[in-house]
């Protein structure tokens, strides 16, 4: 059994966030625009017919997730495996500063060549996939007419996605990054995933 789709929801906003900070596995709760905008999403999502739904570990997102499926009247589960790319020791660093000390980042990001987040860190491919075989193993113990919720983070959520769709890191900056408690979706078809909306929040 697979489920018929898969919703890929970012948490809602955190101070870091805010602050531009690189938040990484450091468990940074919401702040109050992050628990409205939560709340917010949680009527469009009611819309999609979301029948099951697993979440990160990480408190931002289990808060968003927890918000969002009471709305739905379903429950939530954790999987560490969702949580964001972990980037060590850059962990409440802007990227200014990350760019001052380490001088190949920006041309990196320009570029689209993926790199460690920090010595201590992960790259965003060895992120991308860890979330994307939990989001196997989630669809594939799902119902066929299920549709899933994953409530998660932005970059490693958007790489997973690339690769459930056949594509690699260097296609992640033709992609906008997920807004706050923005989502898409996915639709398991074959071998490969299909996108079939992306990006999209509670005033779209």
């Amino acid at each position: 059994m697979t489920a018929s789709s898969i919703v890929l929801l970012r948490h809602g906003a955190t101070d870091w966030n805010d602050g531009g900070r690189f938040q990484g596995h450091a468990d940074i709760p919401l702040n109050g625009a992050g628990r409205e905008q939560a709340a917010a999403v949680a009527g469009r999502l009611g819309n999609l017919g979301i029948t099951t739904a697993v979440s990160s570990d990480l408190s931002r997102a289990v808060e968003t997730a927890r918000i969002v499926t009471t709305r739905l009247g379903i429950s939530v589960r954790s999987d560490p495996r969702l949580r964001e790319v972990n980037v060590g020791s850059w962990a409440g660093l802007s990227m200014d500063e990350v760019g001052l000390a380490e001088p190949d980042f920006w041309p990196a990001l320009a570029e689209g060549r993926d790199f460690r987040r920090s010595p201590t860190g992960e790259s965003a491919t060895e992120a991308g996939r860890r979330v994307a075989l939990a989001l196997l193993d989630h669809a594939e113990a799902a119902g066929d007419h299920d549709v899933l919720l994953a409530v998660g983070h932005g970059l490693s959520m958007r790489v997973a996605a690339l690769l459930l769709m056949g594509l690699d890191y260097s296609h992640a900056r033709l992609f906008a990054g997920l807004g706050n408690c923005h989502w898409l979706v996915l639709k398991p078809v074959g071998e490969y995933w299909r996108m079939a909306a992306y990006n999209l929040g509670a005033q779209a």
